[in-house]
């Protein structure tokens, strides 16, 4: 009779351990899940200052989207993808993030045909099957701001500022950004074949993991957390030596940007970022003394990926830039706010900038707006009135806010009543009064 119920206990027992949560899973439920969606909202609402909409990509892509795009020879690719083959018999994979995915909808979408940049957020979870650790999840949840369609320095400063911002509004201190520049196709080759001649001579010194990135994808040794490795890294060829005139005045550019917005930088030689599709700028959002022994700690990552589109199937490139966030590190975060979701209002009003003097000032006007809550759409990429105007027209806001040269010199901007086409010339210290009046 004992054996009979140690048998039931045991089958019992089994039952409910097939039941339990798979490794590296967990329920988002009560105060926890508000926290999730008010951290959402809070950066869906900063994005939509900025000019951003939304968009959402299937969490099933076929294989070769992240295979081809994120790239063999990375850790997420060679070991961290779920995979399943369809009853169809389609190779289909848990997205493990979102920027391939973006990519493969802005070529199938036919968005070239769309005014350019298009510049997207999108939020939700993401899967990889590595070693969970403290605060770590096989599926968590990422938010995303990417522009694509422009190559302008701008755009890699307006992707910087809004993570900043987003991050500062849900609670983040001591911020600054990790930066580098990785080049592109002219002048990577040259780069890459002086650090594979460097990590050749070292090779007896790497780490086994680093000795096999050495075959596939040298860049990622950089990025290495192997104590062996780190060593050689230090003394490792830099690639801002390498780059050439157009990338070195794109990142020179990029910098001047984030001066300009006093935000804090240090270049960081060795960040690449580990991904195969980054181009130019990489970057990280980093919280000084934010890791457990006062290391600083990345809440944020991202850069440019010019050539992904072509590594999908594009005949052309299209240039791109965005950053993930990892919303489960946030939330868990001392310092977090612990948001609450609320409601988001639309656009009433789109930027105009004119002329290089506008276009350097132009960042910190759109955040004056922002924090005054009057959102904004903008395409600060381009250059040519018509061509704002034109987008203006289309999207149907009814007001322009127009600053050009004229205007940055004399710290104001002209208000533009986009349906009976008049105008007024407002001092920059009396536009937010006045925007409460026309609203």
């Amino acid at each position: 009779m004992k054996k009979t119920k140690q048998h039931a206990s045991s089958k019992g027992s089994s039952k409910s351990k097939n039941l339990a949560l798979p490794k590296g899973m967990r329920d988002i439920i009560g105060d926890q899940y508000y926290s999730f969606q008010g951290f959402f909202e809070k950066a869906q609402e900063v994005a939509v200052y900025y000019g951003f909409k939304p968009i959402e990509t299937p969490m099933l892509e076929h294989v070769d989207v992240f295979t081809s795009g994120i790239g063999e020879g990375t850790d997420i690719v060679d070991k961290e993808m779920y995979t399943l083959k369809t009853k169809g018999g389609d190779h289909l994979a848990l997205r493990p993030e979102h920027t391939a995915p973006l990519m493969r909808s802005y070529i199938e979408q036919g968005m070239q045909n769309m005014p350019q940049p298009v510049m997207f957020y999108q939020y939700g979870p993401v899967f990889r099957h590595d070693n969970p650790q403290r605060g770590r999840y096989r599926q968590f949840w990422q938010f995303d701001l990417d522009s694509l369609g422009s190559d302008k320095s701008i755009v890699d400063a307006l992707v910087i500022k809004v993570g900043m911002s987003i991050l500062e509004e849900a609670g983040a201190q001591n911020l600054s950004v990790d930066i580098n520049s990785i080049g592109d196709k002219e002048c990577r080759g040259a780069y890459i074949k002086e650090l594979t001649s460097y990590y050749r001579k070292h090779i007896n010194g790497l780490a086994h993991i680093d000795r096999d990135r050495l075959k596939t994808n040298p860049l990622r040794i950089l990025d290495s957390k192997e104590e062996k490795t780190k060593e050689i890294n230090e003394n490792a060829p830099d690639s801002i030596s390498f780059l050439c005139a157009s990338c070195k005045k794109h990142f020179k550019e990029v910098l001047e940007y984030l001066e300009e917005m006093g935000i804090s930088y240090n270049i960081n030689k060795n960040l690449v970022r580990g991904l195969s599709y980054y181009t130019r700028t990489v970057f990280e959002i980093v919280e000084q003394e934010g890791g457990e022994d006062g290391s600083p700690l990345a809440l944020s990552g991202g850069g440019r990926y010019d050539y992904l589109a072509r590594q999908l199937g594009s005949k052309k490139d299209v240039p791109a830039v965005g950053f993930s966030i990892g919303v489960d590190r946030i939330i868990s975060s001392p310092w977090y706010k612990k948001l609450s979701p609320r409601i988001m209002r639309k656009p009433k009003i789109y930027f105009i900038q004119l002329g290089s003097e506008a276009k350097l000032k132009s960042l910190n006007i759109i955040d004056i707006l922002r924090k005054a809550h009057i959102p904004i759409a903008q395409s600060l990429s381009k250059d040519s009135l018509g061509s704002q105007l034109a987008v203006a027209e289309k999207l149907g806001v009814p007001y322009s806010l127009i600053f050009g040269v004229k205007e940055a010199l004399e710290d104001s901007v002209i208000v533009r009543d986009m349906a009976s086409r008049s105008q007024e010339t407002v001092k920059l210290s009396k536009l937010l009064e006045y925007l409460k009046e026309i609203k």
